[in-house]
This record gives structure tokens, sequence and C-alpha cells, in this order.
């Protein structure tokens, strides 16, 4: 056993002695602060008046906390708009330098036309109001009721926002779950089949699966709980993105007698700048779930959190020594996301201690379903099936672990959600093979997408561009 194994063990153990040391008061205080926050809930409720105009309200002392929480929300959306600047880098620096511009082309187009669909139809798929449990639809548009002005600041499910902060922040979301596929079908698909099935999963798939849980669906009324999507938006991509990458295939090169060859990411460092961009908008996509800014609330999360993108990082780097004999920093990265991925389901109720547990479980499972996605021989050039899909269902199914919350409706609701995602993502990918194709040319792979759908390289090369005195550049 070499220096770095013994060294490592030896700082995971001691970390995690000292957690389950303070396991038992940690979990009493755990249990304290969630007693706290449902108390503070049931208070909120309680001192919730009626106003009869906007003016009104405005001049009472509830204004004050609606302007405070309105605005933590809208910090949070613009915390989780960042966050696609992390998938861009982390996606275009995980795979080859000739497909870079591609991969932030793609990343650009879904961001903006995830937000415009969401608003079209998306928003009031997902919130649809009373409806029957699986399929609802408000109408067209953001929606709200124009002659209720004070109903349309404070939406009728309660909360502390405007109807147009709640909509931009939900909308956020929406597009990651797409942005997700982005990084598993990278190298080697048409840009416009892309755009297709992206559009489709955001207008139908995702709001869908959505309503059953955050719009009071029938998961939510059964007790499934998913506080800011482990399952409802990673989960998701995740699942739609294997079901691409089944109909897809793997890159060339990729597979060759029988066995496995690594194509080496182009720009480590591009890669760590986006999975740290991605950390610091975690913050905005957990924290801003809590839908308020409740001081208690909103710096558990914040806790809950960080515990667990460490603990996933630290396991990740273990566990890549142990199995694949290396010190690997994509791996590393990896394991950061899983931690946060694993804690998304349940940041709010989970321990601190438990969210350790959970972050150091999620990467030691993101390196061992990245090993054998492999070996299952599909293709995933930045590992986000692992990343989002499985550290997602282990995420969401640890809230029936370490809370009271029902195993089995955990285990079920995973299971309904990803099941009706991957079979939507794989009948319309599959039509979208058959009608227009899905994948590029030999040539066209080898060359790169860059060149061939955008003329244009991520890197030029400047050695044969002359300059004069002036800087102008001559042939």
């Amino acid at each position: 056993m070499n220096r770095y194994l013994k060294s490592s063990i030896f700082f995971l153990g001691l970390l995690l002695a000292a957690f389950f040391v303070a396991s038992s008061s940690g979990s009493e205080a755990a249990a304290e602060t969630v007693e706290m926050v449902t108390v503070a809930e049931t208070a909120e409720v309680a001192a919730q008046q009626e106003y009869a105009t906007v003016e009104e309200f405005q001049a009472s002392a509830d204004y004050v906390k609606f302007i405070i929480d309105n605005l933590w929300i809208l910090i949070a959306a613009f915390l989780v708009l960042l966050m696609h600047l992390g998938f861009a880098s982390l996606e275009s620096g995980l795979t080859q330098s000739k497909n870079s511009v591609n991969v932030i082309y793609k990343n650009v187009f879904i961001l903006c036309t995830g937000i415009l669909i969401y608003a079209f139809v998306g928003f009031q798929m997902m919130y649809p109001g009373d409806f029957n449990g699986i399929f609802g639809f408000g109408g067209f548009g953001i929606g709200y009721d124009a002659s209720d002005p004070v109903g349309m600041l404070t939406p009728a499910y309660g909360e502390e926002m405007t109807i147009w902060s709640d909509f931009i922040f939900q909308a956020m979301f929406a597009a990651t779950a797409a942005t997700i596929v982005s990084g598993c079908v990278t190298g080697r698909i048409k840009l416009s089949s892309f755009m297709i099935f992206g559009v489709l999963l955001l207008a139908i798939s995702y709001p869908i699966t959505g309503s059953w849980v955050w719009g009071g669906g029938w998961l939510d009324e059964l007790g499934f709980y998913d506080f800011a999507g482990s399952t409802l938006v990673h989960g998701v991509g995740g699942a739609a993105g294997l079901a691409c990458i089944i109909i897809l295939g793997a890159r060339t090169g990729k597979f060759r007698d029988g066995k496995i060859f690594a194509i080496p990411a182009h720009n480590i460092p591009l890669a760590t700048v986006g999975v740290f961009l991605l950390w610091i908008g975690w913050f905005g996509f957990n924290g801003g779930s809590v839908l308020s800014a409740d001081p208690a609330e909103v710096s558990y999360v914040f806790v809950t959190t960080a515990l667990a993108a460490c603990a996933g990082a630290l396991a990740a780097m273990i566990t890549t020594h142990l199995v694949m004999k290396n010190l690997d920093a994509p791996m590393a990265l990896n394991g950061i996301l899983a931690g946060l991925v694993g804690i998304t389901a349940g940041a709010d109720v989970i321990s601190p201690t438990a969210a350790v547990i959970v972050g150091a479980i999620a990467g030691v499972i993101v390196v061992l379903s990245i090993l054998m996605i492999d070996k299952l021989r599909l293709d995933d050039p930045v590992g986000a099936v692992s990343v989002h899909g499985v550290c997602g269902i282990w995420g969401t199914l640890a809230v029936g672990i370490f809370t009271p919350a029902s195993f089995l409706i955990q285990l079920l609701g995973t299971t309904v959600i990803l099941a009706a995602t991957f079979i939507f993502s794989f009948a319309v990918f599959s039509a979208i093979k058959a009608a227009v194709g899905v994948r590029v040319s030999p040539e066209v792979e080898s060359d790169g997408l860059d060149l061939s759908e955008h003329s244009i390289k991520a890197y030029p090369d400047f050695s044969s561009v002359k300059t004069t005195e002036l800087g102008q550049s001559v042939a």
C-alpha cells in the first residue's frame, strides 16, 4: 500500500470518525432545526392576511419580509443561471477540442430555448393548479389573474414571491435537465437532431413529470419527496441522456477489439472551472428551493450542500485510487458533482452527519458507475448519466433512509419518473433517427463538429498568420 493510499484512507477515516462521534448530537440538532423551521412556517401561514389592494399590502409589515424573500429567489435564479456557464465549461473541457464550439452552441441553445418554452407552455403545465394529478394545463403563457394583483404577488400555494420570480427560478431548472443530455451525446450527434429532442423534452416530458410532485400531483399526494430535484431535474436529465446514447452509439475509436480506449479530455483546467462554477451555482439551486429567505432553512441547506460535495470528492479520490490505481483529477471533479446531486433531494431534511454519508456514498457510486457504463459499451463522454442519473437515484432514495419519509414511496416515485422519461426519450429520439437521422457521418466526426456544423475552430492555429508593426494581420 503506497503512501498516497495510506494518507487518503487515514484522512477520510479521521473525518468520518469525527462525524460519527458527533452523530448523536448532530442528529438531535438537525431534528431541532427541522422542528424550528416547521414552527416558523406554521406561524408564517397563521400570520398571513388577505389584502384588498397592492397598496394595502405594501403598507403592511408583511411586505418587508416579502421583499427579502422575493429578492433571495431572484438571486438564487441568477446563481442557477451561472450553472449553465459551468455546464458549458465542464462539457467543453472534458471533450475533444474539435467539438468545443458545438458544445457551447448547444448549451446556449438549450438555455435560451428552454426559458422561452417554459414561458410558453412548461410553467403552466408543471404548475397547472387544480388537476387530476397526472396531467394538467393552465393555459399558454406564464399566467396570472389580472383582476387579483395581490394574488399575483403571492401565488395560490402561498410562497413569498411574485409569480415572475417563481417563473424565472423554475425556468432555470427546466433548462438544466436538457443541458445534462448535451454532455452525454457530445462529439457525434447532429445539431438539428439535438435541438429537436431538447425542445420536445422541455415542452412535454419535463413539465409533466415535474407536475406529479412539485405541481401537487399524484406522487406529491403519496408523500414522495424531492426537495430540489435529485430525480425531477438531474435524474430526468440522466435518464434522457441514457436513452439517447443507447440509440446514438459510441464515438469512433472508443471501443475496439473488445477493449475500452480513453478519449482524453482536451482541457482539464477548463473543466475544473466549470465544476466550481456549478458548485457555486448549486447554493442557489438548493438554497433557492427553500422558496424564501428564511435564515435557518437557507443556511442549513448551504451547510448540507457543502458537506456532501466535499465528502463526494474525497470518496471519489480514494475509490479511483483503489479501483483504477491512479489519481484521476476528472474523477475527483465528478465526485464533487456526485455529492451535490446526491444531497439535492434532501438538503433541507437530512442532518449534516447524514449529508457527509450521502455525499461519500455518491462519490463511490459515481466512479463505479462510470466504469460500469464503459463496460456496457455505452459512451458517455462526461459521465453525466452516472453523475446526474445514478447519483440522482441514490440521493432520492437516501431521503427514505435518513429521514422519516417512506423508502418505498421514494423508490416508487424515482422509478416511475425515470421510467417515464426514459420511455419518452427513447421513443422520441428513435423517431428523430428514423426521420432525419441523429448521427453525423464518420468524416464529420473525424474532422470535428466545430468545422462541419459551425465553420470555425475553438482554438485556431495562429502560427501561419503574420502581423505587421501596426498589428494588422496579413495572409
